[in-house]
C-alpha cells in the first residue's frame, strides 16, 4: 500500500539511499534537508531540525498536499570527535542539539497527526553507538543513548494509539559521515589525549570507508515499513559488529570497557 513517507537528512548517505529506494517502491516520499536539493523522485523541503519553526512549515506542507503522514524517518545527524572533558558548550550544544533534540522535535510535530489518525510508524535512526559508549565519540554516543531511551518510553505511550516505534542501530558504513566528522581541536593538541584521539580516529576512519553500502540500511528499513509488526530494534552491522553488541549483554562493564580500550587504541 503506498504510504506517506517523511525522511530527514536526505542530502546523502542513508537518507539519500533510504528516500529513493522507498520512491522505487511507489511511495510517496517527503524529503528535508538544510538546503534546497534536486532530487526530482522525491519532494524536497527545506528543514532545519534544530529549529522547530522550519518542522512546523515542512509538516503543514504535507498535511496540505497528502492529508496524513504514514511514517517518519528520522535520519538527521551529525558527529563529533574527541576527548569528553574537552568538548566546547558549543560542541556540545550541536551534537546533542542535532542528534537527540532535533529528532525529539520532529516527533512533536508529528505524533499528534498520527493520533489523530490512530496509526503510523516512527523509525529513528541510532547507531551501535547508542548500546556502547565508544571513545572519543562519547557525545556522540551520548546522543544516541538518549535515542534509545527516548523511543523506548515513547514506544510504550504510542502504541494504544496505533503507532509503532522502531530504532535502527547502523555499525560502520560508507558514507560522508566521516568526512563530515566535527573533530575537536582542543583534542588534537592536548598533550594528553592527542596521541591516543589520532591512534583511535585512524581505526575509526578505516573502519567505516570499509563499511557497509548505505543501500543495505536502505533495504533493512524499506522492510520496517512494510512490516506489518516491526520490531523494537534492528542491528545493521557487520558480523563483527552484531557480536560486540551481543557480547556486551553478557560480560562485565569492566570487562567490555577494556575490549573497546584495546580495539581503538586507547
Amino acid at each position: 500500500m503506498q504510504k506517506v513517507i517523511l525522511i530527514t537528512g536526505v542530502s546523502s548517505g542513508f537518507g539519500k539511499a533510504t528516500a529513493e529506494m522507498l520512491r522505487s517502491k511507489g511511495h510517496i516520499i517527503y524529503g528535508t534537508s538544510r538546503n534546497i536539493l534536486r532530487n526530482n523522485n522525491i519532494n524536497n523541503l527545506v528543514m532545519d531540525v534544530t529549529k522547530p519553526e522550519t518542522i512546523k512549515q515542512a509538516v503543514a506542507e504535507i498535511m496540505a498536499k497528502e492529508g496524513r503522514i504514514d511514517v517518519l524517518i528520522n535520519n538527521a545527524g551529525m558527529g563529533i570527535g574527541g576527548a569528553i572533558e574537552l568538548a566546547t558548550e558549543e560542541e556540545i550544544q550541536l551534537q546533542m542539539g542535532t542528534n537527540f533534540r532535533g529528532m525529539a522535535n520532529v516527533c512533536r510535530e508529528v505524533l499528534p497527526l498520527m493520533r489523530r489518525q490512530r496509526s503510523g510508524k516512527i523509525i529513528n535512526i541510532s547507531s551501535i553507538g547508542g548500546v556502547m559508549g565508544l571513545p572519543f565519540q562519547g557525545w556522540y554516543s551520548a546522543s544516541k543513548f538518549a535515542i534509545e531511551g527516548y523511543s523506548e518510553a515513547l514506544a510504550a505511550e504510542v502504541r494504544q494509539f496505533g503507532i509503532r516505534v522502531s530504532l535502527v542501530e547502523p555499525g560502520d558504513f560508507a558514507t560522508n559521515f566521516t568526512a563530515s566528522r566535527h573533530n575537536s581541536e582542543a583534542t588534537m593538541q592536548n598533550e594528553d589525549y592527542r596521541e591516543s584521539y589520532a591512534r583511535s580516529l585512524a581505526i575509526i576512519e578505516k573502519e567505516e570507508n570499509g563499511g557497509l553500502q548505505p543501500s543495505v540500511l536502505a533495504k533493512k528499513i524499506c522492510k520496517i515499513v512494510d512490516a506489518k509488526k516491526p520490531k523494537m530494534r534492528y542491528v545493521v552491522a557487520n558480523f563483527e559488529q552484531k557480536l560486540s553488541v551481543l557480547l556486551k549483554r553478557f560480560v562485565s562493564g569492566n570487562f567490555f570497557v577494556w575490549i573497546l580500550r584495546d580495539y581503538y587504541k586507547v
